[in-house]
């Protein structure tokens, strides 16, 4: 009987830090899971640069179409006006 109570006294401290590791193991990964989540669905703030790329579309249009340069009537965005 007095061996088994020293082998409980002995295994009681290990058994306690096991105990306490595998808490504070489950909060890391829990706090982890956590934030990963958290930084997965929150809008996140792009920066966009400039392109003179960009620009070249616009100038496309801004040009006169080549029904005004016939001299049928056109409206604002160079399309064929019908009367």
């Amino acid at each position: 009987m007095q061996d088994i109570s020293n082998l409980i006294q002995e295994a009681k401290p290990l058994y306690f830090k096991r105990k306490r590791r595998n808490k504070i193991i489950k909060a890391g990964a829990s706090v982890l899971a956590v934030s990963l989540l958290i930084f997965a669905f929150l809008p996140q703030q792009q920066d966009y640069s400039y392109s003179p790329y960009w620009d070249l579309g616009d100038a496309q249009y801004q040009q006169i179409s080549s029904i005004e340069e016939m001299g049928l009537p056109v409206d604002d965005y160079g399309l064929l006006k019908v009367s």
